[in-house]
């Protein structure tokens, strides 16, 4: 079924049709770098560095405890206490299960060289077939980089967990995310760091601003929509139930992003570097930023509202961080800050979709929105943009909204037919009333997140 939803893609003519026909190849340094890695080098193209292997696999263990415990704390606890264990069964379900399917399918499928067309990898690695302890990925071995792929594979499905908590099965949560990751994450990872159509095109996406958080914030808008609204949304819900775990999980992702964006140079050098900084400076800013939003707003400054800002910052410098300087991080992070906030209230209260822990509102549109603004900032000028290779930022900035808009529309097409096929599958993805007041932890797993006398 896979294979026929892809071959209709593409039989669709859907880029051309959308994306009009193809430019030169408009790459920076760095992206050129992730690229390349794709493909690994043979050993007499390369040799082993050290420095540079122990970096990734620093880098590789930071994304995964992005996840684990990170994003499973930051969601805990933003949710009613009876349903905490849910959340965390789901981000550490999801962890299992997408290690599995990228070492089954999903590296191959993503970054293996593939079709002439660009829009899928090939099968040669499927299980990992030729995979040696000696394989090479440029100058550290291919087994650092399979893992530190697979942590981005892990992370993109977990962050939909947002979007649906407190109201779904737990075997749909399964399904959902594991046909999602091949028919979706795999594609799009391939378009862009997997040499491509959108890799041709030259789309920069230093990180996963496309590939990542464009994708799961569509992907969770379009599910929470087809799911329906949690009971008492939006008058009568309860607020989180643990905003100090909220912090706790945010500052973890926090720190753990460095690896995310840092280890995306591949190598422990001076765009890594650049790329951490630059990361912590769109967080603190957006951080910053959204705090004095909301205390101009509400009349306070909430923890919950300033760490959320920092995901925020975190996810729109994403795909800008091999290409800007420390004034265009900040430029990002207070954009991000201000924009993501009122998609916030845009969603749900204008849209009157229930994006619970606002997926959408802060990956999809801060991914979205920090890889349209590197076109501009990214731009070696008086802004301390790092330099792209484009004749000027406009025809960059097209290319960046067809990256975009590409990645939108396989994730809004592939997350309906994904879930019509799970619901009539399995009778419905939503649990009962019964069960959604009972709450989910007792519902479907049987144990309580608290027991306190």
């Amino acid at each position: 079924m896979i294979s026929r939803y892809l071959l209709l893609l593409a039989s669709l003519g859907l880029a051309p049709f959308l994306f009009g026909q193809s430019v030169d190849p408009l790459v920076t340094g760095s992206a050129d770098a992730v690229v390349q890695a794709a493909a690994p080098a043979t050993e007499e193209e390369a040799t082993l560095d050290s420095g540079n292997t122990a970096w990734m696999l620093t880098a590789t263990a930071l994304v995964l405890f992005m996840t684990l415990p990170g994003l499973a704390l930051f969601y805990g606890g933003l949710v009613q206490s009876k349903n905490v264990l849910s959340v965390l069964m789901h981000c550490f379900a999801i962890a299992c299960l997408a290690s599995i399917i990228w070492f089954a399918v999903g590296y191959s499928l993503a970054l293996t060289p593939g079709n002439e067309d660009g829009w899928i990898g090939g099968q040669t690695a499927f299980f990992l077939q030729n995979l040696s302890v000696d394989s090479l990925n440029g100058d550290h071995p291919e087994t650092v980089w399979i893992m530190f792929q697979m942590t981005f594979a892990i992370i993109t499905p977990a962050l939909i967990v947002g979007a649906f908590v407190e109201r779904i099965k737990f075997s749909a949560v399964l399904l959902f995310s594991a046909l999602w990751l091949v028919v979706v994450y795999c594609p799009v990872c391939y378009w862009v760091w997997g040499g491509g159509w959108l890799a041709e095109r030259g789309v920069i996406d230093f990180a996963g601003g496309i590939v990542v958080h464009a994708t799961a914030g569509a992907s969770a808008l379009t599910l929470a929509a087809m799911l329906g609204r949690r009971h008492g949304f939006p008058r009568s819900l309860k607020p989180p139930h643990n905003p100090g775990m909220v912090m706790t999980g945010a500052a973890m992702l926090w720190v753990g992003w460095f690896g995310f964006n840092a280890g995306s140079a591949a190598a422990a050098d001076t765009s890594a570097g650049m790329a951490m900084l630059v990361t912590h400076l769109s967080a603190a800013t957006a951080s910053l930023v959204w705090m004095f939003v909301e205390w101009r707003k509400t009349g306070k400054p909430g923890l919950v509202g300033i760490v959320t800002g920092t995901i925020a910052g975190l996810a729109t410098i994403t795909p800008a961080s091999g290409s800007v300087g420390p004034l265009g991080a900040i430029i990002i992070g207070a954009s991000a800050g201000l924009v993501c906030y009122y998609a916030c209230g845009f969603v749900k209260e204008k849209l009157g979709i229930d994006d619970s822990l606002d997926v959408a509102a802060v990956h999809g549109v801060g991914g979205i929105l920090g890889t349209l603004l590197v076109s501009y900032l990214g731009w070696k000028g008086e802004l301390g943009g790092l330099g792209i290779n484009a004749d000027n930022w406009q025809d960059q900035l097209v290319v960046q909204a067809q990256g975009c808009l590409a990645a939108i529309a396989l994730s809004v097409v592939a997350t309906y037919i994904i879930v019509k096929v799970i619901s009539a599958l399995t009778g419905g993805i939503r649990v009962s009333d019964e069960e959604e007041t009972k709450g989910l932890d007792q519902a479907a797993h049987g144990e309580n997140g608290y027991s306190l006398s």
